[in-house]
C-alpha cells in the first residue's frame, strides 16, 4: 500500500550496501525539503516525545492527507521527508491502515536509529495517524 515515492526510496536503499550511505541519503532527503514557515512552528504543531524540536503541520486536502514539517536535527528532518514519501497523498483511511513499523523496517530504520530517535519517529507517526483518523 506504500506510495510510489516511498517505493522509489526503498529501491534506493536496496542499492546502497552501507548503512552510513543510507543515513546520508535520509539526511539529503531532509535537506531537500522546503523549510516550514515560522508561522507554523507553534505549540499546536509541535510533536511531543521527540528528543529534538519537531513540528508537523498535517492537513487533509481534497480527501488526501498532506503534511509538511521541520526539525532542528538533520536526521529528523530526513525522517520527516521519509514519512512524507510514505503518507502524503493517501486518503485518511489509507494512512491509518499503513503499517508504518513494517514500512520503516523495509528501510532498516528500526535497527539503526537510537532509542530516542525511534521514540520520536513513533511520535511523528502517531501525530499523522491521529489527524488522519479524525478526518476519516
Amino acid at each position: 500500500m506504500a506510495q510510489e515515492q516511498f517505493e522509489e526510496l526503498v529501491g534506493d536503499f536496496e542499492f546502497l550496501d552501507d548503512w552510513e550511505d543510507r543515513y546520508r541519503l535520509v539526511i539529503e532527503e531532509g535537506k531537500a525539503m522546503t523549510p516550514l514557515p515560522d508561522a507554523l512552528k507553534v505549540p499546536a504543531t509541535k510533536v511531543d516525545g521527540c528528543a529534538s524540536q519537531v513540528w508537523l503541520h498535517v492537513i487533509t486536502d481534497g480527501g488526501r492527507v498532506q503534511f509538511e514539517g521541520e526539525s532542528d536535527a538533520m536526521i529528523v528532518n530526513g525522517l520527516i521527508a521519509v514519512l512524507r514519501r510514505l503518507y502524503n497523498g493517501l486518503t485518511p483511511g489509507d494512512v491509518v491502515a499503513v503499517d508504518a513499523r513494517a514500512e520503516m523496517g523495509r528501510l532498516g530504520l528500526n535497527d539503526h536509529l537510537s532509542a530516542q530517535r525511534s521514540n520520536g519517529l513513533r511520535a511523528m507517526i502517531e501525530r499523522i495517524r491521529e489527524v488522519a483518523a479524525g478526518a476519516a
